[in-house]
């Protein structure tokens, strides 16, 4: 398996409000920067749309080391998606789990990598984090004045 090193971030102007994502792969000396927006969502679709891109981008398994600044979907992919599952997508106030659709493309598109899941905290000098905190407020800014 080879190793890749992933860095991903999500924004929204107005929540919900105008969108953007990012996220930076990096696999020995290769990079590639992902970016994308939506006219109107909210920041955790954001978060999790950068992590889904950068997986269903890697064309064989990895052994991934995915670092976010998203506590939302570090929480969500390492503990409660299985409670979800396990009770038929309802929360524990027993209503449909927010973002379902892309919980499930989330396990579909990790199931075949190797995900060390990482925190990092957001806007602490993380040279990947602010790299892709600038790249997913930017595309967010770009398609709010479309």
């Amino acid at each position: 398996m080879k190793d890749v090193e992933i860095f991903t971030d999500g924004a929204c102007k107005g929540n919900p409000g105008p969108g953007g994502w990012a996220a930076f792969l990096r696999m020995g000396s290769h990079e590639k920067e992902l970016v994308g927006a939506e006219k109107e969502t909210t920041n955790n679709r954001m978060e999790m749309t950068a992590v889904i891109r950068a997986l269903a981008a890697l064309n064989q398994p990895c052994a991934v080391t995915l670092s976010t600044d998203s506590r939302y979907v570090i929480d969500g992919i390492t503990k409660w998606v299985f409670g979800w599952q396990k009770k038929g997508w309802v929360n524990a106030k027993k209503e449909p789990v927010a973002n379902e659709d892309l919980w499930r493309e989330m396990l579909i598109v990790a199931k075949p990598h190797k995900i060390d899941w990482q925190w990092v905290k957001g806007h602490a000098g993380h040279a990947e984090n602010e790299r892709v905190d600038k790249l997913a407020s930017d595309a967010a800014v770009s398609v709010g004045k479309k």
